[in-house]
């Protein structure tokens, strides 16, 4: 019976990093979309998100059957709890890639993205494609050093979250109502991406010391 309840328990490992890796290529298609005004990969993006969605609860249902069956105690409920918490983080994340899709879409033939703005959106772009690649990393080497890399990410990309509200509020600002609401709401999706990743560094550091991070409980 152990030997099976290990089994699961990877399993559950695996398709987290499975699914990590789904986001990775949802959020680099959605940046390709938004960044070339690409309806067609960003109808892609949009499609394919159902796919995130059927395994993250195909995920839960198998960590819902451990929780059942196995009665799981110290650091294994610990495991299950928190890849039930992960995964909900991740399937977030893929949403967010199809939102950025979508305001690709909803824009179309025009860019969503404001010329003024567009070094800043690059540059937060990289970096999450940084963080989902650390975070599927860190899931499947549970390698805690890059805990503190994926957080000092999400420390830029915040500057650059709050640099797009400040460029969008100054009376300089030139561009239209329609392009200052694309820009909040970009900077956002691309700024809440990253606090996403931010919680699933934070709970595989947790289910590997047993100890939580202070600010953990706020993701």
């Amino acid at each position: 019976m152990r030997k099976v309840f290990q089994e699961e328990l990877k399993l559950v490992h695996d398709d987290l990093v499975e699914i990590a890796r789904l986001v990775a290529v949802a959020l680099d298609k959605a940046v390709d979309s938004f960044q070339n005004t690409d309806v067609d990969l960003a109808q892609e993006v949009i499609a394919e998100d159902a796919r995130i969605d059927f395994r993250q609860t195909a995920l839960d249902e198998r960590a819902i059957d451990i929780l059942a069956l196995q009665g799981p105690v110290a650091s294994d409920l610990r495991t299950i709890v928190g890849s039930l918490r992960m995964s909900a983080s991740l399937e977030r994340m893929g949403d967010l890639a199809r939102h950025i899709a979508q305001l690709t879409r909803l824009r179309y033939p025009e860019s969503a993205v404001p010329a003024p703005l567009a070094r800043t959106f690059e540059r937060m772009a990289e970096l999450d494609k940084t963080m989902i690649e650390d975070v599927a990393q860190l899931l499947e080497t549970h390698d805690l050093t890059l805990v503190a890399k994926i957080q000092g990410t999400n420390a830029e990309i915040d500057d650059l979250h709050a640099g797009v509200f400040r460029a969008i509020a100054d009376p300089a600002w030139t561009g239209s109502p329609a392009l200052a609401v694309d820009a909040a709401l970009a900077s956002r999706y691309f700024e809440r991406f990253a606090d996403h990743g931010v919680s699933v560094a934070r709970k595989v550091s947790y289910l590997v010391t047993g100890e939580w991070d202070g600010d953990m409980t706020s993701n």
